[in-house]
């Protein structure tokens, strides 16, 4: 049997079985987060399968103190997701919009965190708040965090504002809209893929983040601290379903945005 026809059928499909095997092995991992989220282990680290059982998802909570550890990161993720928005939409178009001194520098400098291990930044942090006096908890997290996503929202929003088309803009002025009317009914709209692009980013990296939060937590313990301590003493099941209804939750929310700008893209067309 010859082989030209299979290595013809591989080299046209090449890319679409590379990015197959790509996603297959991103998912993999929450596969088996999902499918440990119905075990019932015989001791306390769930790592082997043992029995199906549908306990852990009757009683999410049924571990001390993991939904409020829980419901800390929750909280946290969303105000450094309002933060980092608010702050990376304003940075994004003083640097697409505007020509001031130092600029090239704050282009260079917004993309530091990104490129700075996490440990030296979380060791900057702790020292600076130590030496201001103040309390690690709730508030040096939530500043650590919206200094962290800062730069993933500016790149994510400048991107989107640099290929916008100036002569929109300047047809609503042109159609005597001032200012304010102009940027909430032309130029937000534009930019709004890109700025939920950013919160969407800075939402999953505040939530996820372990070692900023490790440094400026003191006694305070997020959901990923929460993981990291009973991984030490057992891995509680509950845990796999919290992941598990997260990457459900991010599922659904990818999934109605791609559907919403489908949707609008068919609108506009027809």
């Amino acid at each position: 049997m010859s082989l030209m026809p299979i290595l013809k059928w591989l080299r046209r499909n090449f890319v679409v079985i590379a990015g197959l095997a790509t996603l297959a092995y991103l998912i993999l991992p929450n596969v088996v987060v999902m499918v440990f989220s119905f075990n019932k282990p015989n001791g306390r680290f769930n790592y082997s399968w043992t029995r199906f059982s549908t306990d852990a998802w009757k009683d999410p909570c049924g571990v001390a103190d993991m939904c409020g550890s829980l419901s800390l990161s929750l909280q946290i993720a969303f105000w450094a997701t309002i933060g980092a928005t608010v702050l990376g939409t304003m940075i994004a178009f003083a640097l697409v919009r505007y020509r001031f001194r130092a600029r090239g520098a704050i282009n260079s400098l917004i993309f530091l965190p990104m490129a700075m291990p996490e440990v030296v930044m979380a060791a900057s942090l702790l020292t600076l708040f130590l030496n201001m006096g103040a309390q690690l908890g709730f508030w040096t997290i939530l500043i650590a965090h919206i200094m962290f996503c800062l730069s993933f929202v500016v790149t994510a929003v400048k991107a989107r504002v640099m290929s916008m088309d100036p002569r929109l803009e300047e047809a609503a002025r042109d159609l005597y809209a001032g200012p304010v009317q102009t940027f909430l009914r032309v130029t937000l709209p534009i930019a709004s893929p890109g700025i939920a692009a950013g919160a969407l980013l800075a939402f999953a990296l505040s939530f996820d983040d372990f070692i900023i939060t490790n440094f400026n937590a003191g006694s305070t313990v997020t959901f990923p601290m929460f993981v990291w301590g009973s991984a030490q003493r057992g891995t509680p099941v509950q845990i796999n379903v919290i992941g598990t209804a997260m990457f459900i939750v991010a599922v659904v929310v990818v999934t109605a945005g791609q559907f919403i700008a489908n949707r609008r893209k068919n609108s506009a067309k027809a």
